[in-house]
């Protein structure tokens, strides 16, 4: 029987729009723990997610059935909709139109996550 293996990383890199410093101590865990969670939706599963005040960092493995772009699309679309539900102070909050996507050499993967 035929089998498909797929062992991509990628390193993906995007910004709060206008890189404003939106993600405070209040929402980044929470925020983290979302994108971490969007990822395991789409087969995507994290190896980990962080950022700071105006920009996140996402590492995981990218599914054999996701392209970049539809990850990168669901990550910042599902997240940027549930920011704003959190606190109406989070009611401007967007993301940047670009974004980074690195391909990461499973040998690397400690390297990066540091």
């Amino acid at each position: 029987m035929p089998q498909s293996l797929s062992k991509v990383y990628v390193h993906i890199t995007f910004s709060t729009k206008g890189r404003l410093k939106l993600i405070d101590e209040n929402i980044q865990e929470r925020l983290f723990d979302y994108l971490g969670g969007i990822c395991k939706g789409l087969d995507c599963n994290p190896v980990k997610v962080g950022g700071y005040q105006n920009h996140v960092h996402v590492l995981c493995s990218l599914s054999r059935k996701v392209t970049q772009s539809e990850l990168l699309e669901q990550l910042k679309r599902q997240s940027s909709k549930w920011i704003k539900t959190v606190d109406k102070k989070y009611t401007d909050f967007f993301w940047q139109n670009g974004y980074g996507i690195f391909s990461v050499n499973p040998s690397e993967i400690q390297t990066v996550e540091t």
